[in-house]
């Protein structure tokens, strides 16, 4: 999906706000993420750490599955907002192949410069999805 200029510049907005809202006092590791469905909704995520380390959430997938929460099933784009640009953690690739396998992505840095602008199966190539399941026969 080639995204327009200004659907770029809302999705972008709607990271960096998110990012704000994000909870990271142990890494000190900001994140936001704002996801593009297939109805034209934009759902947004902030990273969110606990003391357990373990149980925190990455701002990408809180994006997807609040989107998947409300109905959602099909993701077209993703950005994804840093300090430094930094890309997505495998299980957050993985969960966006998952339900945008074809989505755009960006990158955006603290400022809100794009550092990178891909798509999903160059970010993340031969990804597992569900036709990679074994059937069951009923």
């Amino acid at each position: 999906m080639a995204l327009k200029a200004d659907q770029i510049a809302v999705l972008v907005a709607a990271a960096r706000e998110a990012r704000r809202r994000a909870y990271a006092p142990y890494s000190k590791y900001t994140v936001g993420a704002a996801v593009l469905t297939a109805s034209g909704s934009v759902h947004t995520g902030a990273n969110v750490e606990n003391a357990a380390y373990p149980s925190g959430m990455c701002a990408e997938r809180v994006a997807v599955f609040e989107a998947v929460g409300r109905g959602e099933r099909e993701i077209r784009a993703v950005v994804v907002a840093t300090e430094n640009g930094g890309a997505p953690c495998g299980a957050c690739r993985q969960v966006l192949a998952e339900f945008g396998p074809e989505a755009d992505v960006i990158l955006v840095d603290g400022t809100g410069q794009i550092s990178l602008q891909t798509n999903l199966r160059d970010l993340l190539p031969r990804a597992f999805r569900p036709e990679d399941l074994p059937r069951t026969e009923k």
